[in-house]
């Protein structure tokens, strides 16, 4: 239908009267919405009709794009059904008739007032989630019939990626070693033809991208090798071609036309210039034996080729020719060999480099996969694989469909262009069940999608635009087959845009070129507008150029003066100024009130220096700006500090890292400091310096006392815990939004939330959780739609990509780098289609031969045709108001920007906008600069009206910038066990060889016949010891076990300690109470005693103290130790008033007890 046909109607009646027809439960329906036309709303509509019509919530399932639009549609429905289980008769009714032809009787009211009920009651509710919820609730339904463990677990994105870096270090070490010799030759042949490290870590990463294709090509007929046979043939190259036997056979002698090259050595020499310049080298080549020939190949080809590798125009002037004719048909024929030549060469590299780079990617997939079933675990991947598999396998997939089939009867797809083929599999499996028994079902069955192929822009995630369209032909013969039609209506009236907005966007995809790849070949891009009268505009203005011998300015310093993109920076410059000028002056008559910052959105193609730079002068010029959607966590310089910080706890020697902390606003030092600790040091490291300078300076002491006591405790803490601290009660979150802005607030808050995550997973391990982060980049996505719009509040600006504000609006949306066009970098081109297609490494562009070169130009054009699509999103986000404007960069200059399609359809329209820069520099500036506008003669929409007043929230209490009150003693309990100060670290096992390894053993043996013997017979003791130290691994001779069971039985027969060793005495005896410290506080205790007897004449305590460095005297106790026992005995001195207390510690690696005097002990009461 066209605009003339649709114009002259109410389009708010023309999109209710296609939306009920959509909408209508009794059919198959296929909605192709455009944007801004009400798709979610359609969706809850349809849901609702069908709960009306008597449809249980159980056989239902809608499946959506996003975990929040499955919340946002589940949220509508449940508040419908509330409101019509409450409202009033007259209420219900209206509502009920807007929403169904049906004639709202007193029968049907009643049924609505009970449908809030019956879905709370629904075991489940309505099923209104993800594919990859449904994909893991089937499989967790069908487990064993998938082929995987009933208990299985699903990797989060980034313990996935971890695992897969981790795994790839594995094979690329196994590679290096030589281990696998296969795999040592293709890292050999991979590393040969990458630049750096990072572009081989880039190659690899982007193969784990399509792992899906890999691990179909090694699944397949002959696995790995018979798809790299199928590769060569599509080469065109036999097996046993290679570059070096390619190279070969071409220099050998009868390849080329000897004689006629000869008389061209000759005509060349009676040529020109150029010619006699040549004549030498093809002389001296054909003099060459077949290895000089191909020692000297590059040079001879210079003769055909030029320097950029084309082969050239003119062989040989005219004047040679003259003087030999032939020999211009000569040189034309090698070169036309050389040419045929070239293209083998690089289909043999092609071939090679793919292999090897297959090779390493098979391996690393398939330590993955080992690794994930040692795991029980499956990636989001492997849900949707797993789930396709299973409704396809032969003999299981029937039965599971037949169990499935009984539970639903209707399915509803959202966002249907973004679904992936292998999606589509899974939906098709489902639906095509429908149809197995049609004519014996007394309920109608239906299946309902809405999509906009104009919108799909997420191929990365293998949508397919050309899927939505297959699909529905697909369905609608399947509907054919069984007599019923599917029903197709497209939504064109846009709830969103005013006419002006939409008309500037019909205007651009009327042009051919940029409705390639948006709308089918003959189908319009035509909108019709939901708002009739309201006001709007359309603003293109001139694009920023370089200025010849312009220079950066002093902000942009310290940058490098190549980085800086001086147009770039201009634009910035000029777009803040007019943002800055709108807010709070221009009007913004279909909301009645002027513009706020909230309602500002800037949408760029992809995140750049531009960003980074109109944030800075927004926030330059006082602008409320909210920053970008995504942020790179690990690049924000507060979780670097963060990240430092716990490297520097890992290790203290590392100089660099600890300097980092010190300047950090977790320390706080400033450059005089940190130079005046770190200079004249001479070999000492930082921290020996920190710690020996402590008490010289306040500054030093500071960050001394906060780092020991962080080093004291970093062995007990997981690390969520540690960070809470640090960042809470020591005042880290403080200190760092005070000098790095409120902009950190988000990046602190996530790594805390990554922390919490990391530990539910995981062992707590603080090197664990920062090589976990380090395993791969980390994105954060912000809902800058909820944070920046909080009702009541004037917002913030707004700066996203246009992927992540698919679905938002705005009254004012800016399109600021409109010239700028994709990137021609992959490397992997994949030719073919399905899973069949073959992957391709190619190099760079000029090893491309006739495979490679189709394969690119469909990536390309597939590649430019979402980059329309992309700016389809763009425009249409707009509502009011629509900014178009860009910069000229020395990388661009590529034809068909965006930027070029909306001057080649909006240059001659509306009226010259008058633009003024803000640098007033209008040689900067080329392009037209026009203005689309319309007033508004309408009254304000009362809908978008709404919130017009700002609340100023009232400013903060000062007790929020105070530390919080002690907290009620005792709220946790000391465990003596665990010091508040620092102990002696363990003996380790494996420092001095072997002696010392057998003395660690030693004393573990110690401690295990001291806990044990006690409760064995004296007569029996030294037979049970002897068979346990026989049995024990740690290499003792006879000798040594002998002495070592005499020093033991000679403690256990000492009668002075004949209480602690007596049947009667305990081991491992918990404790907890509480007791009054040194200085009158209250304190809780719990801990647990190795040794505890009490009699009649005492009690007596024994701690053993395994594998930790044995005092020689009370002199060389740790502090700790001691604050330990004198808690133990405080503890149990309110427990047995009266009676002595003997504490004792045992050095079991001597074995030495050591009676603690009570006096010592006293000093050291916590």
């Amino acid at each position: 239908m066209s605009r003339a046909d649709t114009t002259a109607r109410d389009p708010i009646r023309l999109a209710s009267e296609a939306q009920a027809r959509a909408a209508d439960p009794r059919h198959s329906a296929w909605v192709s919405a455009s944007a801004g036309s009400g798709k979610t709303k359609l969706l809850v509509d349809r849901l609702l009709r069908l709960l009306l019509d008597g449809v249980p919530p159980t056989k239902i399932l809608c499946l959506t794009y996003t975990r929040a639009a499955a919340a946002e549609m589940r949220n509508r429905i449940d508040a419908t059904l509330a409101s019509w289980a409450a409202s009033n008769p007259e209420t219900l009714r209206k509502s009920l008739t807007e929403l169904t032809p049906q004639v709202a009787t007193t029968e049907l009211q009643d049924k609505a007032k009970q449908l809030f009920a019956k879905l709370l009651d629904a075991p489940g509710g309505m099923r209104i989630e993800t594919i990859h919820a449904f994909c893991q609730s089937l499989l967790a339904r069908f487990p064993v019939e998938a082929g995987i463990a009933p208990h299985f677990t699903v990797l989060e994105e980034r313990d996935a990626e971890a695992l897969r870096a981790a795994l790839r270090e594995e094979v690329l070490s196994d590679a290096r070693a030589g281990r696998d010799p296969a795999l040592a030759r293709a890292l050999a042949a991979v590393t040969e033809r990458v630049g750096s490290e990072a572009e081989f870590d880039e190659l690899l990463q982007k193969l784990m991208i399509e792992r899906r294709r890999l691990e179909a090509l090694a699944a397949g007929t002959g696995g790995l090798g018979a798809a790299v046979k199928r590769l060569r043939q599509r080469l065109r190259l036999k097996p046993d071609d290679t570059i070096e036997s390619l190279m070969t056979a071409a220099v050998a002698e009868g390849a080329f036309d000897r004689a006629g090259l000869t008389r061209a050595v000759e005509a060349l020499s009676l040529g020109g210039k150029t010619d006699k310049a040549h004549a030498p080298i093809l002389a001296e080549w054909l003099a060459g034996d077949a290895a000089e020939r191909l020692a000297n190949f590059d040079l001879y080809r210079t003769v055909y080729f030029t320097s950029s590798g084309s082969p050239r125009a003119k062989l040989i002037t005219k004047a040679g020719e003259d003087a030999l004719p032939g020999a211009a048909e000569a040189l034309t024929a090698e070169q036309d060999r050389l040419v045929q030549l070239g293209e083998r060469l690089n289909a043999a590299e092609i071939a090679t480099a793919t292999e090897a780079l297959l090779t390493l990617g098979r391996a690393v997939l398939l330590g993955y996969a080992q690794r994930k079933r040692d795991m029980a675990a499956l990636d989001y991947d492997d849900l949707i694989v797993l789930t396709r598999d299973l409704l396809r396998r032969p003999g299981l997939a029937p039965w599971v469909l037949y169990k499935l089939d009984g539970g639903i009867d209707h399915i509803l797809i959202d966002e249907a262009q973004d679904t992936s083929p292998e999606q589509w599999d899974i939906v098709a499996s489902i639906a095509d069940e429908f149809f197995a028994n049609w004519d014996t079902r007394a309920t109608p069955r239906t299946l309902f999608a809405v999509g906009d192929a104009k919108q799909s822009i997420y191929s990365f995630q293998r949508a397919d635009p050309e899927g939505f369209r297959r699909m529905r032909e697909h369905f609608r013969a399947k509907l054919t087959e069984v007599k019923e039609v599917l029903l197709e209506e497209p939504l064109h009236v846009s709830f969103r845009s005013v006419p002006t907005v939409l008309e500037a966007i019909d205007t651009v995809f009327a042009d051919p070129q940029a409705a390639a790849g948006v709308a089918p070949p003959g189908e319009a891009v035509a909108h019709i507008s939901a708002r009739p009268g309201q006001g709007g505009r359309v603003e293109l203005w001139p694009i920023a150029v370089e200025i010849k011998g312009e220079e950066p300015e002093a902000w942009s310093l310290p940058a490098v003066v190549d980085d800086v993109d001086l147009p770039r920076a201009r634009l910035a410059r000029t777009l803040a100024a007019r943002i800055a000028e709108m807010i709070g002056h221009d009007e913004l008559p279909s909301r009645g009130r002027k513009v706020r910052p909230g309602d500002i959105l800037v949408l760029v193609r992809r995140r750049n220096a531009f960003v980074e730079e109109l944030v800075r002068e927004l926030k330059d010029k006082n602008v409320e700006v909210a920053g970008i959607d995504r942020l790179k966590l690990d690049e924000h310089i507060a979780v670097m500090d963060l990240m430092a910080l716990g490297h520097f706890l890992l290790m203290p020697e590392d100089d660099l890292t600890l300097a980092t902390v010190l300047k950090s606003p977790l320390v706080g030092l400033d450059e005089a400091a940190l130079f005046d600790l770190a200079h004249d040091r001479g070999t000492q490291t930082l921290w020996r310096s920190l710690t020996e300078r402590a008490g010289l300076r306040p500054d030093f002491a500071a960050a001394h006392a906060l780092l020991a006591d962080l080093l004291a405790h970093v062995d007990f803490l997981p690390p969520f815990e540690l960070y809470a601290e640090i960042l809470g009660a020591r005042g880290g979150r403080r200190r760092m939004l005070a000098r790095l802005g409120p902009d950190a607030a988000d990046p602190v808050e996530e790594f805390l939330r990554l922390a919490l995550d990391h530990g539910r997973s995981h062992p707590p391990s603080l090197q664990g959780f920062l090589a976990w982060l380090e395993a791969g980049s980390i994105e954060v996505k912000r809902d800058l739609d909820q944070e920046t719009n909080e009702p009541g509040s004037a917002g913030q600006v707004r700066i996203m990509t246009v992927h992540g504000a698919k679905g938002l609006e705005a009254p004012i949306v800016i399109l600021p780098d409109t010239a700028q066009v994709p990137k021609q970098t992959e490397r992997i081109l994949w030719a073919g289609e399905g899973d069949s297609a073959l992957p391709l490494w190619v190099r760079r562009k000029g090893f491309d031969e006739e495979l490679a070169t189709a394969a690119r130009a469909q990536r390309d054009a597939a590649q430019a045709d979402e980059y329309r699509r992309l700016l389809y999103v763009g425009l249409t986000r707009a509502a009011d108001r629509l900014y178009l404007c860009g910069w000229d960069s020395r990388k661009s200059g590529q034809p068909l920007s965006w930027y070029e399609h909306l001057v080649a359809t909006l240059a001659d329209k509306g009226e010259a906008l008058s633009f003024a820069p803000a640098d007033a520099r209008p040689e900067g500036w080329q392009g037209p600069s026009r203005a689309i506008a319309a007033a508004s003669t309408a009254a304000p929409d009362k809908a978008r009206a709404q919130g017009t007043v700002v609340l100023v929230p009232p400013p903060p209490p000062d007790s929020l910038r105070q530390p919080a009150g002690r907290e009620p003693e005792p709220w946790r309990p000391v465990a003596p066990s665990r010091p508040a100060i620092a102990e002696p670290g363990l003996l380790s096992p494996l420092r001095q060889g072997d002696a010392q390894a057998t003395r660690f053993g030693r004393g573990l043996l110690i401690h295990r016949l001291l806990q044990s013997l006690p409760e064995i017979a004296p007569s029996r003791r030294k037979a049970a010891a002897q068979q346990l130290l026989k049995r024990s691994l740690y290499g003792l001779d006879p000798a040594a076990r002998e002495e070592l069971l005499a020093r033991v039985l000679d403690l256990l027969a000492r009668p002075d300690l004949a209480p602690i060793w007596s049947p009667k005495a305990r081991a491992e005896q918990p404790i907890a109470g509480e007791v009054i410290g040194r200085h009158g506080n209250s304190l809780a205790i719990a801990g647990q005693i190795d040794r505890f007897a009490v009699d009649a004449n005492g009690v007596w305590i024994v701690d053993f103290k395994t594998n930790r460095p044995p005092a020689s005297s009370l002199d060389e106790v740790p502090a700790a130790y001691l604050r330990q026992m004198a808690a133990y005995r405080a503890l149990l001195a309110g427990i047995y008033p009266g009676l002595p207390i003997a504490c004792h510690l045992l050095w079991t690696e001597t074995p030495l007890l050591m009676r603690l005097p009570d006096e010592l002990l006293d000093a050291h009461l916590p």
